[in-house]
């Protein structure tokens, strides 16, 4: 057991308080009983940010393995030759929208769209695990903060390029994700509270 969030628990649960008296009375396995007992109700109460967790981290593996390692995203040995960035806001996205049948509406798609969507989950179960993110200036900070740093190591890495267009798309998801989980909160609230009644 730790902190005063652990104690506030504890003093909340009638199952606990009625039994924590004569189980300290009987030693130290029924004390060991009764914190496993607490552990797993404390589980069930924050189940939804466990899950949460698991989700967000597979996200990360998965982003990271595209950004970095997949070649059919064009992140294959051979094509880190050169350090390659855009500085100036809105050229790769005007790129894509004026030679959008040149370049292909999969590749638009990808570079546009696709930044969008790959920052969404990050917006969405960040607010989930940790309840200080749940101002959407945060999230959007911290978006702004992974974004910048996908890109920076894409750039030593000479994987990729370092765009500012990314940085802002990514943002954007970022952004989109934590209005989703906003828009998902009130409806699982609502939800919960006719079931209540």
């Amino acid at each position: 057991m730790n902190g005063v969030g652990d104690v506030a628990f504890m003093a909340a649960s009638p199952f606990l308080l009625k039994n924590s008296e004569s189980i300290r009375r009987e030693g130290p396995r029924n004390r060991t009983l009764f914190w496993w007992k607490w552990r797993i109700l404390k589980m069930k109460k924050h189940r939804h940010r466990i899950l949460g967790a698991v989700l967000f981290v597979l996200y990360l593996v998965l982003l990271t393995y595209f950004l970095f390692f997949a070649e059919e995203m064009g992140r294959s040995p051979d094509v880190r030759a050169e350090y390659s960035y855009n500085l100036t806001l809105f050229k790769e996205i005007r790129r894509f929208l004026l030679y959008r049948n040149i370049l292909g509406w999969r590749a638009v798609f990808l570079n546009i769209f696709g930044n969008v969507l790959a920052f969404m989950p990050f917006g969405f179960f960040l607010p989930v695990i940790w309840v200080r993110t749940r101002h959407w200036y945060i999230t959007v900070l911290l978006s702004f903060a992974m974004s910048l740093l996908v890109e920076t190591m894409q750039l030593v890495g000479k994987v990729g390029s370092f765009d500012v267009d990314d940085l802002l798309l990514n943002t954007i998801g970022g952004f989109a994700g934590y209005i989703i989980f906003v828009l998902a909160r009130g409806v699982w609230e609502r939800y919960s509270g006719t079931n209540r009644k």
